[in-house]
């Protein structure tokens, strides 16, 4: 599929189709790559026509040179782009500021359902960078002195610290590490206080799948963000931020797939507050996002 502008990855759907299309919206510092190391077409495997978009200025989109100046209503608008060439029904699943965007979005429209995966919450990241300020202080300044023009993992250490676990090979972490990019100052800022927000109650089924060992984000705030969209939520344990990479991925694709043979159904769902917990999820406790609280 193409949209003027932006790049689209897409995977048909395989066999009979079983549901919704699915739009894929990465996070900060990654693009539509990171979907496509095997996430997206698992999807397609499930029945669903699939597509990674890289908002503008990331990955082969066009605005890099201008990314410093796009604002989160900018890549909303990218989103809405993508929605209209895809037409009909779709599952809107979002990672971290993919999954802000997809919350921006639903603000004031609706999707067949919505994913978010270990989401940024809708209060936005100064929770978050305060955490980070105060445990990788370098990595932070590295943003502020370039106004994001670098990415906050100068390492393929600080890549490991901040998105994989230890079960990630460190080939893996160095070639994801080498793939990352600056980020929208502006939007930055927007997500300090400046654009912040409004939850709709259940304006769409939604789903929050937590990573387990997040560094980046708190259990708690896991559950706030739940709560605040009246949505389901799960831990994935042992799983850190990036969901979409980490081993054990397969898992997080097929819990999608999954859920969204619900969604048409309206069957019952987790209510706000419910936490499922998976198999072998350790009780009381995140790993490292316990470590940066």
């Amino acid at each position: 599929m193409r949209v003027s502008g932006l790049e689209v990855i897409s995977h048909s759907a395989v066999g009979t189709r079983a549901g919704p299309s699915i739009i894929l919206v990465h996070g900060a510092w990654h693009a539509a790559w990171c979907w496509d190391e095997g996430f997206a077409a698992r999807l397609a495997a499930h029945g669903h026509d699939v597509h990674a978009v890289s908002l503008r200025g990331h990955g082969h989109s066009e605005g890099r040179r201008s990314l410093w100046r796009v604002r989160i209503r900018d890549h909303v608008a990218d989103l809405r782009r993508v929605i209209d060439a895809v037409g009909g029904p779709v599952l809107l699943v979002g990672h971290s500021r993919g999954a802000y965007v997809v919350q921006k979005h639903l603000e004031t429209a609706a999707a067949a359902g919505a994913v978010l995966l270990a989401p940024m919450p809708h209060f936005g990241v100064a929770p978050c960078m305060g955490r980070l300020l105060r445990r990788v202080p370098g990595a932070v300044a590295r943003i502020h002195a370039s106004f994001g023009a670098l990415s906050i993992a100068a390492t393929p250490a600080m890549a490991r610290a901040l998105f994989f676990s230890a079960r990630m090979p460190e080939e893996a972490v160095r070639r994801h590490q080498a793939r990352l990019q600056g980020e929208a100052f502006l939007a930055y800022l927007d997500l300090h206080g400046l654009d912040l927000c409004r939850p709709r109650w259940r304006a769409s089924p939604m789903l929050v799948l937590a990573a387990g060992a997040d560094a980046l984000f708190t259990r708690r705030e896991m559950e706030e963000v739940a709560a605040a969209h009246g949505a389901g939520l799960e831990f994935v344990p042992g799983m850190a931020h990036d969901m979409m990479l980490e081993p054990g991925w397969e898992t997080v694709a097929d819990r999608i797939a999954a859920w969204a043979q619900t969604i048409g159904a309206r069957r019952e769902e987790p209510r706000s507050g419910d936490i499922v917990r998976w198999a072998n999820e350790p009780v009381g406790g995140v790993e490292q996002a316990e470590a940066l609280s």
